[in-house]
């Protein structure tokens, strides 16, 4: 199947990876610079429907769920789509021995079953600007990194003071391709989000299930909410007043499913990547953190575990934590796996030879570049044990 993987992240980096190809692709850009090769991958809408800011498009079915999820307004009535490890802790949060909704699920069977969550919001992006030229006025090569800083960080505040924006409008402004560009998003939060459905725990668990991390994968891992507003759909505080929110666009589920060669896209709020980590980077997750990061959630799971399956009200209060701990558990050791079955690190090197040999019959490039990759192996060799003790000190406080 050709697929075109588009990952769109809110507050730490951009990042698109794909079977058929790799790079950074920005929403606002994809007219400009993308269009043309998505399509030729089988694409049928434009980019125009993926990112417009003067009407309704792909970007405006899509938020920043609690502010570490994506999630799919996928009804004009304000209906979410999200995973059900992003709605674990709400519906922990309503769970008690005598209404076990972790366990036995959850399905409001009207608007006025729905859950209200104190804290919980989802954020639209309203418009993504790049700002670059602002923020980098005044910066000069000549100036050390602190006094660059304290010049960015100046005008970023006065961009900030000169933007005009609603009153339930914030604005972030974010560094890309370390700092040598900077885009501004004009952001809307909801901070009135129900829970509407989730699954019981023998379809939605996350965490500690046998398939987590692996394909293919079987649980049902979705939780569905719905986003509220005030009466004229602005954003508002929690309140019975408020009414579904009616979005600018909600995605439509098809039925079809798919056939070889379909088109498809991802659009979303993705995490971190570490993909340009260096080969002695890699080679200390492989055989110095994640070994002894797992060996202390090995015992850990196993204490909790204990006092959670001889108490039904222990294993309902430690649910997110027993879960979330198992999580990335089981994550680091596929990654021990994967990097070492595929020798990640051995491919890593060749990687850099063939980077040093190319740097090496440039000469302008070698002159200003050559240094950078030995610096930066020779400084991951000195932090190893450092790092070593924070993963343990980490791992046994829970800091």
């Amino acid at each position: 199947m050709k697929k075109c993987l588009f990952f769109f992240l809110l507050l730490v980096c951009f990042r698109f990876v794909s079977f058929a190809d790799e790079g950074m692709w920005l929403p606002q850009l994809l007219e400009q610079l993308n269009e043309k090769r998505m399509k030729s991958l089988g694409m049928k809408i434009s980019a125009k429907d993926i990112y417009n800011v003067n009407k309704g498009s792909l970007k405006d079915a899509i938020v920043s769920f609690g502010g570490f999820c994506t999630g799919e307004v996928i009804s004009d009535q304000g209906l979410v789509l999200t995973n059900h490890h992003c709605g674990f802790e709400v519906i922990q949060s309503h769970s008690t021995i005598d209404n076990n909704l972790l366990r036995d699920g959850f399905w409001a069977k009207n608007l006025g079953m729905e859950l209200p969550n104190q804290g919980l919001f989802v954020t639209f992006i309203v418009r993504i600007d790049d700002v670059t030229k602002a923020i980098l006025t005044n910066v000069t090569d000549n100036m050390s990194e602190k006094e660059k800083q304290q010049t960015i960080a100046k005008n970023m505040d006065a961009l900030k003071r000169a933007t005009p924006v609603e009153s339930y409008q914030d604005i972030l402004i974010r560094a890309f391709f370390d700092g040598n560009q900077y885009f501004r998003f004009i952001t809307e939060t909801y901070r009135d989000v129900r829970l509407v459905g989730a699954p019981p725990s023998s379809i939605g668990n996350f965490g500690k299930d046998t398939d987590n991390w692996t394909w293919p994968r079987h649980t049902g891992d979705f939780s569905m909410f719905r986003i509220y507003a005030d009466k004229n759909n602005k954003p508002a505080a929690y309140s019975p007043d408020n009414v579904p929110y009616k979005p600018k666009k909600s995605l439509t589920i098809s039925l079809k499913g798919l056939k070889e060669n379909d088109f498809t896209m991802i659009f979303g709020f993705s995490g971190r990547t570490q993909e340009y980590l260096p080969a002695e980077a890699v080679d200390q997750i492989v055989n110095s953190s994640n070994p002894i990061k797992i060996d202390i959630r090995t015992i850990a799971l196993g204490i909790m575990d204990k006092y959670m399956r001889s108490d039904e009200g222990i294993k309902i209060q430690y649910a997110k934590k027993y879960a979330g701990i198992a999580n990335a558990w089981k994550k680091w050791q596929g990654e021990v796996l994967g990097l070492t079955k595929t020798d990640g690190v051995g491919k890593k090197k060749k990687y850099e030879a063939e980077f040093l040999k190319l740097l090496g019959a440039n000469p302008t490039l070698k002159s200003k570049y050559q240094h950078v990759l030995p610096e930066i192996t020779e400084a991951y060799k000195e932090i190893k044990p450092y790092n070593y003790a924070k993963d343990v000190y980490l791992e046994t406080t829970g800091k």
